[in-house]
């Protein structure tokens, strides 16, 4: 029989947190083990089959319509589930749902991030805004941010343990370094540098809130999230003409081919190629 799920997840989350896991991908994957263990909770887990998971996948999808990619993150945690607690690592990758093409990243103008960032009526929100789109940085990578990692006189940010345990140092814009004075005078956070009302990490919610709210107030078209602000930072370094491997280091990337995906959207065809239609 299954133990008591709930102190299962937690037990599980502290495993993950032992091996320094981002706090997002913890709850995801807890999130995920969860419906697992519920639709599993009255078998033997150590007798669990592949046909039973094949099963309990087709379930999800075809009655709970799950994404493509919360499918794989089940199958991964299922995956972690059974290495941490009977040392067994199961071979689900046929379950794993066939590679698609990455979507083109969306993006905001430079007019549209302009009057974006005009609606900012908050110091802190235009802080985080900001930074957002002035060093192309993930929102989990904002609100880890402590006040040490502000080098002012290095003029740079170092973004430590982001995405794949890296760290990385980006430029500090000049005119970003005053906003971060007012606002540190304004708010005097303690240990991170946007911190919540009661203190701690402030909240991603929060972030994806008030973006919304000022691109509609900015009558911008388009359902904008922060982390359209990082695919504009991008887009806007590589049509200002710095170079592809320079904008994979001071975005994180792993590989050059996700950077690559940037180079579809920028206005450099535009600029430097004709289409033959202007020549007939």
């Amino acid at each position: 029989m299954c133990p008591n799920t709930n102190s299962l997840l937690s037990d599980f989350e502290v495993k993950l947190r032992l091996q320094r896991y981002a706090p997002s991908t913890i709850k995801t994957y807890k999130n995920a083990l969860s419906k697992f263990l519920i639709a599993f909770q009255h078998n033997d887990l150590t007798q669990v089959n592949l046909e039973q998971i094949q099963d309990f996948m087709h379930h999800l999808q075809t009655k709970h319509r799950i994404s493509p990619v919360y499918q794989k993150q089940i199958l991964a945690s299922i995956v972690k589930f059974y290495l941490f607690y009977y040392n067994r690592k199961l071979e689900l990758s046929m379950l794993y749902p066939k590679r698609n093409p990455k979507p083109l990243p969306k993006y905001l103008t430079v007019v549209e991030v302009k009057r974006l960032l005009q609606q900012c009526a908050k110091l802190k929100h235009s802080c985080i805004s900001k930074i957002l789109y002035g060093c192309g940085l993930r929102v989990s990578e904002v609100l880890a941010l402590k006040i040490a990692d502000i080098d002012s006189a290095a003029m740079r940010i170092h973004i430590r343990a982001a995405k794949g345990k890296k760290d990385r140092v980006v430029p500090l814009p000049q005119t970003l370094l005053q906003n971060l004075r007012q606002y540190y005078l304004a708010y005097r956070p303690e240990v991170y540098l946007f911190e919540g009302q009661h203190g701690g990490n402030y909240s991603a919610k929060s972030i994806q809130n008030f973006i919304k709210k000022y691109a509609r107030e900015a009558k911008i078209q388009k359902s904008v999230t922060p982390h359209m602000l990082r695919h504009s930072y991008a887009t806007h370094q590589l049509e200002n003409g710095v170079n592809i491997r320079y904008v994979q280091a001071l975005l994180g990337h792993n590989s050059i081919k996700t950077t690559e995906l940037y180079t579809h959207v920028t206005k450099i065809s535009k600029n430097n190629i004709a289409s033959p239609l202007d020549h007939l």
